[in-house]
């Protein structure tokens, strides 16, 4: 049984005439022991098969490692398939228009059917998430994830066509993208992983699919409870700025609210399984007399809109500079992180347009919130793009030459504020 516990971290002293509360309200999910045992679920693999997989010849060999490794990890009983993508999508397995539960047999015919997958043609991927979302449809009481593989650039159709493929996937399922090589964009992928609640990783060679394929199969399978979301509840003259997950990695969710009442919203948060995530809360309230206290907001964790779990965000005025002033350390840390990512994103921009001097200030920046914050992952990460003289200053030199992986690296990687080991090759 998986329990849900909120606990919130804040300075709830405001100046006079204050009005803007924040707060870190970390939630924590326990009782699986890592596996989701019996819970209900399904998978599906979509694989780019296009053409540009054939160069080099390893990457579909180690696709099709990669996918066998990650059907070995589906637990028997949940239900998965496996689509071949180009510019249409192909179910390769079961190849019957639906899904099967996952068996010593099944897994084994998925292996066969894996193994014979062969590149060429284009890249639609928004025709891969339409074939997921069908696929889907038959068990609509199960968790349902994806992992989405890619080599390249969705050049087979618009912009507009994906955006509504999105909009159609959206609150369907989850997917996890990941992308091969240094061809693809980053910021595509990460739209597709933020609007179908997942994430976005760099693959940097063919060798480290299985790794990391691997890793994102297993933590699908520890998932235990689905659709679980915050219910933020303000009271009269007060509302929400934003709302940002910003562990284990950085997320504005705030548009992704669902009003329940006049003063009440949800935002989904997934498909959850042993895990911690923070989320960065902004209330603004009316100003109130030195001495007032109230509730800005009441935060309550939802699933299956039964409330779980709760907690409370404070405001209270006073004239007291030293209690104002005071800095609680989880917000400053959520404030940094989603500044960074901002900044690391804008100066990998600029790095790419020629833009010196932009990328130079924007990425020192970073370095110098990186510092600030002691996150010494986030400045090897940075130091793969500049040269840091100062990072306390935040005084650096881009690199005279720079490698589109490592600027790839530093991009997709820029959100992650609890990072995972690097898969090994």
């Amino acid at each position: 049984m998986t329990s849900f516990t909120a606990d919130t971290y804040q300075n709830m002293y405001l100046a006079v005439g204050g009005t803007q509360v924040d707060a870190v309200v970390r939630v924590r999910a326990t009782g699986t022991d890592g596996s989701a045992g019996g819970a209900a679920a399904a998978e599906v693999i979509l694989i780019d098969v296009s053409g540009s997989m054939n160069y080099p010849r390893s990457k579909i060999r180690s696709a099709r490692a990669a996918t066998a490794a990650a059907i070995d990890c589906i637990r028997d009983g949940v239900h998965f398939g496996v689509v071949a993508g180009t510019e249409v999508a192909e179910e390769i397995y079961p190849g019957e228009g639906g899904l099967v539960p996952a068996s010593d047999v099944t897994r084994s015919e998925a292996r066969g059917a894996v193994n014979g997958l062969k590149a060429g043609g284009g890249t639609a991927i928004g025709q891969w998430l339409t074939r997921a979302n069908a696929l889907f449809e038959g068990h609509p009481h199960a968790i349902h994830h994806a992992i989405l593989l890619t080599d390249g650039q969705n050049q087979d159709e618009t912009p507009e066509e994906l955006d509504a493929t999105l909009a159609e996937c959206a609150g369907r399922f989850q997917c996890d993208c990941r992308g091969v090589g240094a061809d693809w964009e980053v910021g595509e992928l990460r739209e597709i992983a933020s609007r179908l609640l997942g994430d976005v990783g760099l693959i940097r060679e063919p060798e480290q699919m299985t790794g990391d394929f691997t890793d994102l199969m297993r933590r699908a399978m520890g998932r235990a409870v689905n659709d679980v979301a915050l219910r933020l509840w303000t009271p009269n003259g007060a509302h929400v700025r934003f709302v940002k997950q910003v562990e284990p990695e950085t997320e504005d969710i705030t548009a992704r609210r669902g009003d329940v009442s006049e003063r009440e919203g949800d935002y989904p948060t997934g498909a959850w399984g042993d895990e911690t995530r923070d989320y960065h809360v902004c209330i603004e309230v009316p100003a109130r007399a030195v001495g007032d206290r109230m509730l800005a907001c009441r935060l309550k964790l939802v699933i299956d809109d039964e409330e779980v779990s709760e907690a409370k965000i404070l405001a209270e005025w006073t004239d007291d500079e030293a209690l104002s002033t005071q800095l609680n350390q989880q917000v400053v840390a959520a404030s940094g992180y989603t500044d960074y990512a901002q900044l690391a994103q804008e100066g990998v921009a600029a790095l790419r347009e020629g833009d010196t001097d932009t990328a130079t200030n924007k990425l020192g920046a970073a370095v110098k919130i990186a510092h600030a914050l002691r996150d010494e992952k986030k400045l090897d990460e940075l130091s793969l793009v500049v040269d840091i003289e100062d990072a306390a200053t935040g005084k650096v030199q881009p690199k005279k030459k720079l490698d589109e992986l490592d600027l790839m690296e530093v991009d997709a990687e820029s959100t992650k504020t609890v990072r995972r080991p690097r898969p090994a090759s």
